[in-house]
């Protein structure tokens, strides 16, 4: 069976990094059953040839008019298909998208009619608010990490960059690698259109978004990029807690050594 990816290498390289994140998320224990969405923009990729290539789906409506997503291509994960799947089998447990010109719908085009995921017109608000401010960032990941779900049960960790210091001060290389912090959203319904709306203004001062009680959205350039910033902040959650289990409350590092960082590595004040 031919394939969108067949002579195409650096369309092949998004979507593989792609697999090899999914292989990541399943390893993590943060992409149970079919837990967890991936959206990238790959239209920089496409070429005539998948420009006229026939639709395979019915033509779908999004629920929103997104004007900067005109002509756009976006390579989705499928709704209902496992992360673990995904590793091994991309196009076939997702698909590429082509956004009409009505700005308000979409027909699947490759590899198969695999719909994708249910949480699609949140994830292409962000890329249209993202393209909109002229913003460089491809990829968008949805995902459950379990330290910092946790923290988002006690309710001090709710407060607005409460746990942006916390995690910024368990190990240097978290403030270096994620130097936006982690934005707050307070618990909405899953897939909603408060959630998206709520996602997107926290977007205007952090890369990554917290949903209370769920799960993170991140992005970056490309889906890997946003992985790692996830990835070090987990990795912050889990030094805390395992202080925590250890019995004392961490240290961390101090407001004049985080200071001393962000000159260092010049990071954003």
């Amino acid at each position: 069976m031919k394939s969108i990816l067949d002579n195409r290498p650096a369309l092949a390289v998004e979507v593989n990094r792609v697999a090899e994140v999914a292989g990541y998320l399943w390893q993590k224990g943060w992409a149970e059953r079919n837990g967890g969405n991936i959206t990238v923009n790959i239209t920089e990729h496409v070429d005539d040839v998948i420009r006229n290539l026939p639709a395979i789906s019915e033509v779908k409506q999004i629920g929103a008019i997104l004007p900067h997503l005109k002509g756009c291509y976006f390579y989705c994960k499928g709704t209902n298909m496992r992360m673990r799947d995904l590793a091994r089998f991309p196009m076939e447990n997702g698909s590429v998208i082509r956004i009409l010109d009505d700005c308000a719908s979409y027909v699947i085009i490759a590899d198969a009619p695999v719909r994708p995921t249910s949480e699609l017109p949140s994830h292409l608000s962000v890329h249209n608010y993202l393209i909109g401010k002229g913003s460089p960032y491809k990829a968008s990941l949805h995902t459950h990490p379990i330290e910092l779900i946790a923290l988002t049960h006690g309710k001090k960790f709710l407060e607005k960059d409460v746990a942006t210091n916390l995690l910024w001060s368990m190990i240097p290389e978290t403030k270096a690698f994620c130097p936006r912090g982690l934005g707050i959203i307070p618990y909405q319904l899953p897939g909603s259109v408060e959630m998206a709306e709520a996602t997107i203004q926290e977007l205007a001062d952090y890369d990554v978004v917290m949903w209370e009680k769920h799960g993170v959205f991140a992005v970056d350039c490309d889906i890997m990029q946003a992985f790692d910033q996830v990835d070090v902040l987990n990795k912050s959650a889990q030094i805390y807690i395992s202080a925590k289990n250890m019995g004392f409350e961490p240290e961390g590092m101090s407001q004049e050594q985080m200071k001393e960082m962000t000159v260092a590595f010049n990071l954003p004040k």
